[in-house]
């Protein structure tokens, strides 16, 4: 029959099995960012405490390295079959060939949740098992690594990547209670592992010497490393969040990190990300910031939108981006827009529109001039610095009107239509357009219906609902539902207007941004975030070209020009189209003649808080008081451990309260000093008291010199109460900043009694060796 274990080992063995707990929780915690919290999290616990509190049950009779983890091992498989697996199972526990049949089909589905989901999963029973699973197999592995082999770092190691896995599929800033907890768990594994160790080393010379030892450089060293890796978890967190975000060289072609442009209407995972990133900054003369486009998408199958394709030129050329062609009564302004691209990986070029030059760019590029977008052939979009000359058609109201949208010059499929798409859409477009006199003012009703109080503007709504698409039947969907974001209102309004004759196509863009507050000659600089990517219609009408319109509700600016007599001259200002050149016509009275609602340049886009926000900068301040708290509170449980195992009797622990103290106000403490010549010193030159101190001198020489070093002879009380009182004359004697120094940052957390460096003191120099 197998003995038992020790007590000194048990109880080290179930200090590990604690922390290992803990490590693994703590690097479980960022998944909850990715999939929602359900019955798979206790599930997780509970099969990671069965596979700990098992193999704890297992050492404890001291059964081979082997032995525990098969026994780990089947404890974890009848945890899953019992839970996941037991309708084809034996007795719902024993797995039988046709449990081992739904394993392939069970994975797969997990799979392809994980590979097509949108984070946040809501977790299917698949997903939920591999969860559950893999991390009662990944507690097995790390209970053998810490336990038996006795390697916590390289657990750690293990740890830390596990845990970074949801940040690299759905990047997000740092979950800092996640980090900290793991950090403090593998330091509090290799402390318990390196103190084992030290006890074990220091019984055998107690053992072959028959004195017990009061400190050791090892102990010094194994808590520097701790102290050591305590201080780069703090610096981690502070220092951090400063670095610069890394980029990549323009023009290497080489992919970047980043955001990027999904040019197939699927923006609604990158809407969702929980992390918004600066994507670029950008300035511009015209009378507001300009949307920034990035491709096109003109042909509906009546499942997705497909991306334009075509001949591109080289965009030095003179076929790249020549003027467009427009009636000759239509004006045409002028604008440059500076771009400064921040964070953003793509081969897709934000432009204005139309654009006719682009001037900076590093690498290869080419324009497609049917659609003025422009697309890298060697390079990308990253660290990017460049000025775009757009040349936009400013026809006043009265024109507008006056033209049908369509004409000789627009492609087939600017009108194309599924032949099975749904009745709905064609329905709702008749009824909202009805009595329009124009064209162009029955795109106005379709773009102030959908901005209406009728729709609302939501990223969750289609998933919930089961439309998050642009396919016809999300319309459909989206048109009864009436809540949707950018790709369905677009989409809507695309195929509404196509119902009623008129060429459309879909923008994949971004907005204007926000102004950040600076200017450079003059312009505003706006900065956009990667949450502002947007999609919108456009609509095309002879003599004038490509008219954006904005139907998405609550986001940019609506459509609108204003009549010839309220056009300013010569420039025009009043009749740019959004949201192209992002702002509608001047309106005399300024207001949104759709909503009513007063129009301001940043419309649409997100406001700047003009209000002071103290919280942040609270908040910091907190953070920093909290951590400069860490180490009092550290040294103050250790000092309260002490003098209660000095009450009970352990005179080194007395002892060792005196040690810190001084190694805290940086009085030298060397090993070859011993106690006796120690307190001699500190009662000459440190104020330490005198009768006091002999008392503690008596108690730790009677300790040095009695097997097991616990002996205090019924004066536990007296010693525990010399100790704190050295302690207090000592502090009381130093100067007040070093006093202060020694209660904030006490130096006996990283220096024990016995070092190298405890004997140096502060200040003072180190010994030759």
């Amino acid at each position: 029959m197998p003995s038992v274990e020790p007590s000194s080992r048990r109880s080290a063995d179930l200090l590990l099995t604690a922390g290992v707990l803990a490590a693994l929780i703590a690097a479980l915690l960022p998944l909850m960012r990715v999939v929602r919290p359900t019955g798979w999290l206790l599930g997780t616990l509970v099969i990671v405490a069965m596979v700990l509190a098992t193999g704890y049950i297992a050492r404890r009779f001291r059964l081979p390295a082997l032995a525990v983890s098969l026994i780990e091992i089947v404890v974890w498989v009848a945890f899953v079959t019992v839970v996941f697996l037991r309708d084809s199972a034996f007795l719902l526990v024993i797995p039988t060939v046709e449990t081992f049949r739904e394993l392939p089909d069970i994975l797969a589905a997990a799979g392809e949740e994980i590979a097509l989901g949108v984070a946040p999963l809501a977790p299917s029973a698949p997903l939920a098992m591999l969860i559950v699973g893999a991390t009662g197999l990944l507690a097995v592995v790390i209970d053998h690594v810490v336990l038996t082999a006795r390697m916590p770092l390289l657990a750690g190691v293990g740890l830390i990547a596990i845990s970074l896995i949801p940040a690299i599929a759905v990047p997000a800033e740092i979950d800092v209670v996640a980090f900290v907890l793991l950090a403090a768990a593998m330091l509090f594994l290799m402390r318990i592992d390196t103190r084992t160790r030290e006890e074990a080393g220091s019984a055998e010379a107690t053992r072959a010497t028959g004195v017990s030892a009061t400190g050791s450089t090892g102990t010094g060293v194994s808590a520097t490393a701790i102290g050591i890796g305590a201080i780069a978890v703090v610096v981690a967190l502070v220092a951090t969040p400063l670095l610069p975000q890394p980029t990549i060289r323009p023009g290497s072609g080489d992919l970047g990190p980043g955001p990027g442009i999904d040019a197939t209407l699927q923006l609604g995972d990158d809407l969702r990300r929980p992390r918004e990133v600066e994507v670029l900054q950008m300035r511009s003369d015209a009378p507001t910031p300009p949307y920034l486009r990035a491709t096109t998408l003109t042909e509906f199958t009546g499942a997705v939108w497909e991306p334009d394709s075509g001949r591109s030129y080289p965009l030095d050329s003179a076929e790249a981006l020549a003027a467009l062609p427009v009636d000759p009564e239509i004006q045409v302004a002028e604008y440059s827009t500076t771009v400064e691209i921040r964070n953003l990986n793509s081969s897709w070029l934000p432009v204005s529109y139309p654009a006719t030059a682009i001037d900076g760019l590093d690498g290869v590029w080419g324009a497609f001039p049917y659609n003025r977008t422009v697309e890298a052939r060697q390079g990308g979009t990253q660290g990017q610095d460049y000025e775009v000359i757009s040349r936009v058609p400013r026809p006043t109201l009265e024109q507008i009107r006056a033209r049908s949208a369509g004409g000789e010059g627009v492609r087939a499929d600017t009108l194309g239509l599924p032949a099975d798409l749904p009745a709905i859409v064609g329905e709702l477009a008749a009824e909202v357009t009805a009595g329009a006199a124009s064209d162009y003012d029955a795109l106005l009703a379709l773009q102030s219906w959908f901005r209406g109080t009728d729709f609302r503007y939501s990223l969750e709504a289609p998933v919930e609902e089961g439309f998050d698409g642009s396919g016809a039947e999300a319309v459909a969907r989206f048109l009864e539902v009436r809540e949707g974001y950018c790709v369905h209102y677009a989409s809507a309004f695309a195929l509404m207007a196509r119902t009623l004759d008129m060429p459309s196509r879909i923008v994949v863009g971004y907005l204007p941004g926000t102004s950040t507050g600076d200017a450079v000659d003059f312009q505003t600089v706006y900065s956009v975030m990667s949450g502002q990517l947007h999609s919108w219609p456009e609509v095309y009408f002879e003599g004038v070209g490509w008219i954006p319109f904005e139907p998405t509700n609550g986001l940019g600016q609506p459509t609108r020009f204003s009549p010839e007599a309220s056009a300013p001259g010569e420039t025009a200002d009043g009749a740019d189209a959004a949201p192209e050149a992002s702002a509608p016509a001047d309106v005399p009275d300024a207001v949104d003649p759709d909503t009513g609602e007063p129009l301001t340049p940043d419309a649409g886009t997100a406001a700047p808080d003009e209000g002071v926000d103290a919280l942040p900068a609270v908040t910091v301040i907190l953070a920093v008081l909290v951590v400069l708290a860490i180490p009092l509170l550290v040294r103050d449980v250790r000092r309260r451990q002490q003098l209660s195992a000095a009450r009970a009797g352990d005179a080194a622990a007395a002892w060792a309260v005196v040690q810190d103290t001084a190694i805290d106000l940086g009085i030298p403490s060397p090993i070859s000093e011993s106690p006796r010549a120690l307190g001699a010193r500190l009662i000459a030159e440190a104020g330490a008291p005198a009768e006091a101190m002999g008392v503690l001198i008596r108690a730790i020489e009677r300790a040095s010199y009695a097997p097991g070093g616990r002996h205090g002879f019924g004066q536990g009380e007296a010693t525990a109460a010399a100790a704190q009182e050295v302690r207090a004359d000592l502090l009381a004697a130093a100067q007040p900043a070093r006093r202060l120094l020694a209660l904030v940052v006490p130096r006996s957390l990283i220096i024990r009694p016995g070092s190298l460096y405890a004997g140096a003191g502060r200040g003072a120099s180190r010994p030759a060796g």
